[in-house]
Protein backbone atom coordinates (compact mmCIF):
# COMPACT_ATOMS: atom_id res chain seq x y z
CA UNK A 1 0.00 0.00 0.00
CA UNK A 2 1.63 3.02 -0.72
CA UNK A 3 1.50 6.63 1.20
CA UNK A 4 -0.44 9.40 0.11
CA UNK A 5 1.54 12.06 -1.41
CA UNK A 6 2.08 14.91 1.39
CA UNK A 7 1.12 12.83 4.22
CA UNK A 8 3.15 12.24 7.30
CA UNK A 9 4.59 9.32 9.24
CA UNK A 10 2.39 10.03 12.67
CA UNK A 11 5.09 10.98 15.65
CA UNK A 12 6.43 9.51 18.11
CA UNK A 13 4.23 9.81 21.78
CA UNK A 14 5.22 12.20 24.04
CA UNK A 15 6.29 9.91 26.47
CA UNK A 16 9.07 8.14 23.97
CA UNK A 17 11.17 11.32 23.38
CA UNK A 18 13.75 12.26 25.68
CA UNK A 19 14.04 15.20 27.38
CA UNK A 20 17.11 17.12 26.09
CA UNK A 21 18.88 19.98 28.40
CA UNK A 22 17.20 22.88 26.62
CA UNK A 23 13.35 20.91 27.82
CA UNK A 24 14.60 21.54 30.94
CA UNK A 25 15.93 25.11 30.86
CA UNK A 26 13.13 26.11 29.16
CA UNK A 27 10.87 24.80 32.35
CA UNK A 28 13.50 26.02 35.06
CA UNK A 29 13.50 29.43 33.25
CA UNK A 30 9.46 29.68 32.99
CA UNK A 31 9.07 28.79 36.73
CA UNK A 32 11.71 30.96 37.96
CA UNK A 33 11.29 33.75 35.24
CA UNK A 34 14.83 33.98 34.29
CA UNK A 35 15.94 33.63 30.36
CA UNK A 36 16.36 30.17 29.18
CA UNK A 37 20.04 30.94 28.01
CA UNK A 38 21.19 31.77 31.45
CA UNK A 39 19.52 28.45 33.05
CA UNK A 40 20.83 26.86 30.13
CA UNK A 41 24.57 28.40 31.09
CA UNK A 42 24.24 27.25 34.52
CA UNK A 43 23.17 23.58 33.54
CA UNK A 44 26.45 23.54 30.84
CA UNK A 45 28.69 24.83 34.14
CA UNK A 46 26.86 22.51 36.24
CA UNK A 47 27.84 19.05 33.56
CA UNK A 48 31.17 20.46 32.47
CA UNK A 49 32.25 20.75 37.33
CA UNK A 50 30.26 17.18 36.88
CA UNK A 51 32.84 15.82 34.41
CA UNK A 52 36.05 17.46 35.96
CA UNK A 53 35.17 15.87 39.41
CA UNK A 54 34.85 12.62 37.45
CA UNK A 55 37.72 12.68 35.55
CA UNK A 56 39.66 13.74 38.96
CA UNK A 57 38.06 10.55 40.67
CA UNK A 58 35.84 11.89 42.68
CA UNK A 59 32.11 11.11 43.51
CA UNK A 60 29.65 13.40 43.16
CA UNK A 61 26.57 12.79 45.48
CA UNK A 62 23.53 14.83 44.32
CA UNK A 63 21.04 14.53 46.83
CA UNK A 64 17.89 13.45 45.86
CA UNK A 65 19.37 11.95 42.59
CA UNK A 66 21.96 9.84 43.76
CA UNK A 67 25.87 9.26 43.21
CA UNK A 68 28.20 9.31 40.44
CA UNK A 69 31.40 7.94 40.40
CA UNK A 70 34.27 6.67 37.88
CA UNK A 71 34.65 2.77 38.29
CA UNK A 72 37.77 1.07 36.99
CA UNK A 73 37.05 -2.30 34.47
CA UNK A 74 39.79 -4.99 34.58
CA UNK A 75 41.17 -5.94 30.81
CA UNK A 76 39.70 -9.13 30.19
CA UNK A 77 39.52 -11.77 27.44
CA UNK A 78 35.78 -11.76 25.44
CA UNK A 79 34.82 -13.38 22.05
CA UNK A 80 34.44 -12.15 18.94
CA UNK A 81 30.62 -13.13 18.12
CA UNK A 82 30.87 -13.33 14.53
CA UNK A 83 33.78 -15.58 14.87
CA UNK A 84 33.64 -17.07 18.21
CA UNK A 85 37.43 -15.77 18.13
CA UNK A 86 39.61 -15.23 21.53
CA UNK A 87 40.30 -11.42 22.09
CA UNK A 88 41.46 -9.55 24.33
CA UNK A 89 39.70 -6.45 25.70
CA UNK A 90 41.53 -3.73 27.10
CA UNK A 91 40.99 -2.43 30.55
CA UNK A 92 38.72 0.62 30.64
CA UNK A 93 36.90 3.47 32.72
CA UNK A 94 33.40 3.67 33.24
CA UNK A 95 30.59 6.27 35.06
CA UNK A 96 28.64 4.48 37.53
CA UNK A 97 25.77 5.94 39.00
CA UNK A 98 23.52 4.56 41.69
CA UNK A 99 20.05 6.63 42.18
CA UNK A 100 19.07 7.87 45.64
CA UNK A 101 16.47 6.15 47.39
CA UNK A 102 13.99 9.32 47.35
CA UNK A 103 14.68 8.65 43.27
CA UNK A 104 13.72 5.14 43.38
CA UNK A 105 10.94 5.77 45.59
CA UNK A 106 9.45 8.45 43.18
CA UNK A 107 9.47 5.84 39.89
Amino acid sequence: MAKAAGAKAPSKPAANRPVTLKNIAAEIAEKRGASKREIEEILNEHIALVAKNLKKGQKIRLVGLGILQVRKRAARMGRNPATGEAIKIKASKKIAFRAAKELKEAI
